[in-house]
């Protein structure tokens, strides 16, 4: 508790000390001195001349250069892989919200989205065109669903290599290809 109060009084004393320098722009005020505070004063001129300073940035960003980011990195299976993982997953997740928003809300509509409808319709199609659009519809499926096994295999700690990430890219790719043609031929 003694230490305290000693250090703190040191403290005080050197705060009320300052160096000669600073003591000719420093003035007292009779409140201040019976704090025991300094209020310092400071001479402040303004110029008119000075230059508007966002104006000034905004001239400097339009002059400087833009890294040229994807123009010089040569595409790689893992950053495409990435990209079109998350988008597979927004368009697969996206589609189910709005499929399903359309299938609640087609009473209301008078919309026929029942699937003794939608089953007569899809029949109707000639075979290429079902063949094309199964083709559309299973793709971003199973590529998602054969990068996602891969991560899964990344979350056991196997295949972290680079020469088994391109591979297995690589894989992922080819097997989710066959397995949309497969399940379009069905």
């Amino acid at each position: 508790m003694n230490s305290q109060k000693i250090a703190q009084q040191s403290l005080r004393r050197l705060a009320v000390q300052q160096p000669f320098a600073m003591r000719s722009t420093m003035t007292r005020s009779p409140v201040a001195i019976a704090l025991g505070q300094n209020i310092q004063k400071r001479q402040v001129t303004s110029s008119p001349n000075t230059p508007d300073h966002s104006q000034i940035l905004v001239q400097q960003r339009l002059r400087r250069p833009v890294a040229p980011h994807l123009s010089i990195y040569k595409p790689q299976i893992t950053w495409i892989g990435s990209s079109l993982h998350r988008i597979t997953g927004f368009a697969l997740s996206g589609s189910l919200y709005l499929w399903a928003t359309a299938y609640l809300a087609s009473p209301a509509f008078g919309w026929h989205l029942e699937s003794a409808s939608m089953v007569a319709s899809f029949g109707a199609l000639p075979v290429a065109a079902k063949v094309i659009f199964k083709s559309i519809l299973a793709l971003p499926f199973t590529y998602h669903s054969m990068n996602g096994l891969r991560h899964l295999l990344w979350d056991t700690g196997r295949g972290l290599t680079n020469p088994a990430i391109i591979k297995t890219g690589w894989a992922v790719v080819g097997l989710s290809v066959a397995s949309a043609l497969g399940l379009a031929l069905i």
